[in-house]
Parts: C-alpha cells; structure tokens; sequence
C-alpha cells in the first residue's frame, strides 16, 4: 500500500503544480551537494533536508529516500544522453563531426546535471547493484549502448578514412570516455572559468587532431 507521504508525491506530481516542481528541484540540487561531499551511501535524508533548509517530514513529502532523489535525476540524463549517441551514430554527419558533437553534449550533459552524474561515475555500481539492482541493470545496460554507439561512431570512421588511426575502436573510446569522466576531478560550472561547452570544444579540438584526416595540400 502507498504511504501518506507517496500518495501526496503522486497527487502532487500528477496536478504538476509549478511550486511542488520547483521545491522538488531545489531538494535535488541540494541533494547533489551533500552526495558530491559524502558520497551517496554516506549520505543520509536528515542531511539532504538540512542543506535544503527543511524537515524530513517536509523531504518525504517530495521524495521517498535519497535513492530516489538519485536514480530520478542520474536515470534520465543517462538515458538521454545515450538515446543522443545513438542518434549521432546512426545520423548522416561525417564522423568527426559526430564524435565533436558528442564530446560537447556530454560535458553539457555533465554541467546541467552537476553533480549527480558525477557522482555516479564516482559509485560502485556494484555496491549500487546490492541496494537497488534493477536500477544498478538498468544503468549497466544504459552505459554499454552509449559505450556501443561511440565504438560504432569510431569503427565507422576507421573504416571510411576520415580518422587516420588503425588503433582499436574500444581502446579509444575508454580513452575519450576517460577523459571526459576525469573532469569530475575539476570541473564545477559555478566556479569554472570556462563553460562545458568551451572545455568540451577544446577536448574534441584535442581528441580530432590527432585522429581527423588533413585535407591535402594545395598548391
């Protein structure tokens, strides 16, 4: 049976009252904030409540624990960003313009959602998978076809000549993906003197270079 607090969550959500949204917004942002300090399994609702300035009993009014706050807000930015990647590989763009638009978007995607999927690249979806193993499946199944699609972008370029590597297309994907993921380390776009789209232009300048075919010279 629904809880008092689930059944309000329901009505509310369903009315989609303009402050109800907005106050659930708020609590995730500060949601981000404690789990981006303490990590996720170190992070209690008394915590997220307090940074959001509210009671538990107000936080359960809007969310049923702190794993859904996660999984809401973490579970749509990956599926989109990985419905985004399937669309860029199965798009008409040549490849190096596929992988640029990529690179970008996933640093946006990493600014828009600050800090949460951060802090998933920073989980053990192994430890996750003990808590919550569906939604621990659901994201494993979700990374590999992003994983997926980037390899397809590569392999596809490889073999129409406009990346100039043989390299595996695995290994260069890990190795962009790697990159981008590394930026948890530095990048908060309140702070950041660059925006996500600037470091993901100079990152997709940095990985093309080295892969995108020179045009010949003219004489």
């Amino acid at each position: 049976m629904a809880s008092h607090y689930g059944k309000r969550r329901a009505a509310a959500l369903d009315d989609g009252g303009h402050d109800y949204l907005l106050r659930r917004r708020d609590i995730m942002q500060a949601a981000g904030r404690v789990f981006k300090g303490k990590g996720l399994a170190a992070t209690n609702v008394t915590d997220i409540a307090h940074e959001a300035g509210i009671d538990r009993a107000t936080l359960y009014y809007y969310f049923g624990s702190k794993e859904e706050i996660f999984e809401e807000v973490v579970g749509n930015a990956v599926e989109a960003n990985t419905i985004r990647a399937e669309a860029l590989r199965a798009g008409d763009d040549p490849v190096p313009e596929k992988i640029r638009q990529l690179i970008v978007e996933l640093m946006e995607s990493y600014a828009e959602h600050y800090p949460f999927l951060y802090v998933f690249i920073q989980e053990n979806l192994a430890q996750l998978g003990k808590i919550r193993p569906d939604w621990a499946q659901e994201m494993r199944q979700l990374n590999r076809r992003y994983e997926e699609a980037l390899v397809g972008i590569l392999t596809a370029g490889i073999a129409d000549g406009s990346l100039t590597t043989s390299g595996d297309p695995k290994i260069l994907a890990y190795g962009l993906l790697g990159m981008l993921g590394w930026t948890n380390r530095w990048f908060n776009p309140a702070e950041s003197a660059q925006t996500a789209t600037e470091i993901g232009t100079t990152f997709a300048d940095s990985f093309l270079t080295g892969l995108a075919r020179s045009a010949a010279p003219t004489a």
